[in-house]
This record gives C-alpha cells, structure tokens and sequence, in this order.
C-alpha cells in the first residue's frame, strides 16, 4: 500500500521559516503527483500547493504565493513545502496527499482528486 508521513512541523514566530516533509512509499513515488493541504478544526482542507509527476510544474494558493514552495526529491521519495514570511493566518494541521491521477492547474486543488493521505503535521504561528 502506499504511505505518507509529515515531518517538520512545530510553533514558530511570525516571519519565520519552517520545512515540511513528506516521506512517501509503496508504489512507484515517481508517477505520483503530490500535494499539501491544510485544514483548520471545523473547516474545509484547502490546498497549499501542489506538484505534478517529474517536478516540472507547481501549483500554488493565492494566500501562500511567494512565501510557500513545494519540491520533491524522487531519490529520497520526498516532498517538502519550505514555509517562509509565515503569518499567523497559516497556523493550521499540514497533510500531505498524493495521487495517480494526472492533475494540473484546475485539478490539482480539489481534495477529492487525491488518494492517499498523511497523518498531519501541526503549524503554530503566533
């Protein structure tokens, strides 16, 4: 089966910088394409940013547009989101997500488009 696990999360200050990881296995990580999400308690998850199969092209909410990026290491089976300039308006429980279905700029943010999940990784920006 395919698992994803997050990492890096924790409690920063305003204008910080984190790094989250996703360490992916099963199937072959190489024809997936990934995603992060957040979801605040009570609310819809949203989609952060999104990555497609060889890395070539990114996709991202307008709210974390120059702050968030999203990149993979196929060697280590990884998808990091490097969080810069957070805000508190970030604060929120990241899952990491991936697919086999071939998303691209209107697909890649609906969490019905994905298959697998994380468990979540906590960011706390205060």
């Amino acid at each position: 089966d395919v698992q994803l696990v997050e990492s890096g999360g924790g409690s920063v200050q305003a204008g910080g910088s984190l790094r989250l990881s996703c360490a992916a296995s099963g199937r072959t990580y190489s024809k997936w394409c990934m995603g992060w999400f957040r979801q605040i308690s009570g609310k819809k998850r949203e989609g952060v940013a999104g990555i497609d199969r060889d890395g070539a092209t990114t996709y991202y909410a307008n709210s974390v547009k120059g702050r968030f990026t999203i990149s993979q290491d196929n060697v280590k089976n990884t998808v990091y989101l490097q969080m810069n300039s957070l805000k508190p308006e970030d604060t929120s429980m990241y899952y990491c997500a991936a697919t086999w279905r071939l998303l691209g700029v209107s697909t890649w943010s609906p969490e019905a488009n994905y298959d697998y999940w994380g468990q979540g990784t906590q960011v706390t920006v205060s």
